[in-house]
């Protein structure tokens, strides 16, 4: 039987969009830590966590 595989796929031009920010949520000791990284920085916080 014949080799019927695909040819790998070309890339074309990248899609008009980039990533704006990018962000992490963790529970932790009853405290909920906040971090989110944009093109301009990183920010975070820290907040008192109610009950689950």
């Amino acid at each position: 039987m014949a080799n019927s595989a695909m040819p790998a796929a070309t890339r074309g031009t990248p899609p008009d969009r980039r990533l704006i920010a990018v962000g992490h949520i963790r529970h932790q000791a009853g405290r909920t830590i906040t971090v989110r990284a944009t093109p301009v920085g990183v920010t975070g916080t820290i907040t008192r966590g109610g009950t689950r």
